[in-house]
């Protein structure tokens, strides 16, 4: 069956990892470092793979954990997302501290798929862990710490990403099978006047996490759809896809010395034992050159980092 649906493709991910993960996600580059982080959500933890050696390092959490971001103060501390809101953890130590917690009213809720904008405040969203009702919303962690919500009625909050100019945000709610598209203030860090780009309907799949590349164009991970798609936000037009040997491929990023390999986390969660046989490198990181470059990872720029 791998084999048929590898056929459809004109190009085809790598195993970079071999993870095991139950449920990879948000995937950041660290240039400086050389390193790329990432999270398994379902795995309680999250991990920072060095690309040239291979060396993983795993640090474990203990609560499910949407995203990671590195933080400009210091290179051992990353702001997460986590099922408590946005906490700050010491590499060193392990010590996690919280920051804020803008749905504690709200148990059935966790924290998602999160990213920080040039400006280095870190957008993360939530969803209902059951995935039954939209229960959730976008909200952005400032860079004097105080956070706000931007956006409600969300199904899944997934991929964020912006174009070059900072004038256009892009999101993914995966329950909806959609991309929408803000008009973006960087200054003020606020989004307005949504509107769908892209719809995932005709798509096999759901829309996960995502990228952009050097040319404006998205790179949408199929969570179900073996792969990660190219697309046009102007025109919703989808350009290229790439195979991922993994059926539920949840997020990219780009990275690398010369921001030209996209990596592609991957999930095994609810797969069955056949299914796993069929791909047993499910939860694992991939890599691919496009032949396209990306754009930069951001960190999170608090208070004491900024000049």
């Amino acid at each position: 069956m791998t084999q048929a649906i590898a056929k459809q493709f004109a190009h085809a991910a790598e195993l970079l990892l071999d993870a095991k993960a139950i449920l990879a996600e948000g995937p950041h580059w660290n240039a400086e470092q050389g390193k790329l982080y990432w999270v398994d959500i379902q795995g309680r933890s999250f991990g920072r793979l060095d690309v040239r050696s291979g060396r993983n390092e795993p640090f474990p959490i203990g609560k499910t954990v949407g995203a990671v971001v590195s933080a400009a103060e210091d290179g051992e501390i990353v702001y997460l997302s986590t099922r408590d809101g946005f906490e700050r953890y010491d590499c060193r130590t392990g010590e996690l501290t919280a920051i804020a917690d803008p749905e504690a009213d709200k148990p059935a809720n966790r924290f998602n798929d999160g990213k920080c904008d040039s400006r280095g405040r870190f957008w993360a969203g939530t969803m209902e862990d059951a995935e039954h009702d939209v229960a959730g919303a976008l909200y952005v962690l400032g860079n004097d710490l105080s956070c706000r919500k931007a956006h409600e009625n969300v199904g899944v909050s997934n991929g964020i990403a912006w174009n070059a100019e900072e004038t256009e945000m892009y999101y993914i709610d995966s329950m909806k099978g959609t991309v929408t598209a803000f008009d973006y203030d960087a200054a003020l860090g606020t989004i307005a006047n949504p509107r769908i780009v892209i719809d995932f309907e005709s798509e096999p799949g759901a829309p996960d996490g995502m990228t952009i590349d050097a040319e404006g164009m998205l790179w949408i991970a199929h969570w179900g759809g073996w792969q990660v798609s190219r697309w046009n936000p102007g025109t919703g037009e989808k350009l290229d896809a790439v195979y991922v040997p993994a059926a539920k491929a949840t997020s990219c990023i780009f990275g690398g010395d010369d921001l030209g390999t996209l990596y592609i986390t991957t999930a095994s969660i609810g797969l069955s034992p056949e299914q796993l046989g069929e791909q047993p490198h499910a939860g694992g990181i991939f890599a691919y050159r496009p032949g396209v470059k990306g754009t930069p990872s951001h960190a999170f720029r608090g208070a004491s980092s900024l000049s």
